[in-house]
């Protein structure tokens, strides 16, 4: 961050965002209060520098902003998505970033762009723009899997939380395909000491 008062500004604009957030969809905004602090571990762990670490936890607090803009019907449906409605639910990281993008404070396009990317995958299978392998920003590559992680361990109407060693047994599966290897092992690490775990 440039500074402090500029730092304060868009910690402000954070909580306010994330307020908005519990009022359209209260899931949305404790899920990512938990990728936040999970997040946050994992980039220390990382040896992200301070500024790093700030601007990956203002990204995993607003990583799913852009739900705001998701019509009731697909994102509370309470069963799978159709192929239209995952069309739609996927511009989540777009509109998330033009949210942020859009308050105009400092880092403010660093941090569009880390919500942007946190969808993408290491093989270039993901979304919105297919990057690959080093082409996904840093702080992009570690939010993913404190999201994957946080998503599968939590209930949601159409589907079961489940526990720890499942999830870890589809991450493992997911090294090299969705996850950068060295960020999916420091988060091996991590996890077992986290608050966090399932």
């Amino acid at each position: 961050m440039e500074d402090v008062a500029s730092f304060e500004a868009l910690s402000r604009f954070t909580k306010a965002l994330s307020v908005a957030l519990h009022e359209r969809d209260p899931y949305t905004r404790l899920h990512c209060d938990r990728v936040d602090l999970l997040a946050c571990e994992l980039g220390i762990a990382c040896g992200l520098s301070a500024t790093d670490v700030i601007m990956l936890r203002i990204g995993s607090v607003l990583h799913d902003i852009g739900k705001i803009g998701i019509s009731d019907s697909v994102l509370l449906k309470p069963a799978r998505l159709d192929q239209a409605e995952w069309a739609e639910i996927t511009t989540h990281s777009i509109r998330g970033q033009r949210i942020v993008c859009a308050t105009q404070l400092p880092n403010a396009a660093e941090i569009g762009t880390i919500i942007r990317h946190h969808h993408e995958y290491l093989n270039g299978a993901g979304y919105p723009d297919g990057l690959a392998g080093e082409s996904i920003p840093l702080l992009s590559r570690i939010l993913s899997i404190a999201d994957s992680y946080d998503a599968m361990a939590t209930p949601r109407i159409y589907q079961s939380a489940r526990n720890h060693a499942e999830i870890m047994e589809i991450l493992r599966s997911e090294e090299n395909i969705k996850f950068d290897p060295f960020i999916f092992r420091k988060f091996t690490e991590v996890i077992e000491q986290s608050s966090c775990r399932a």
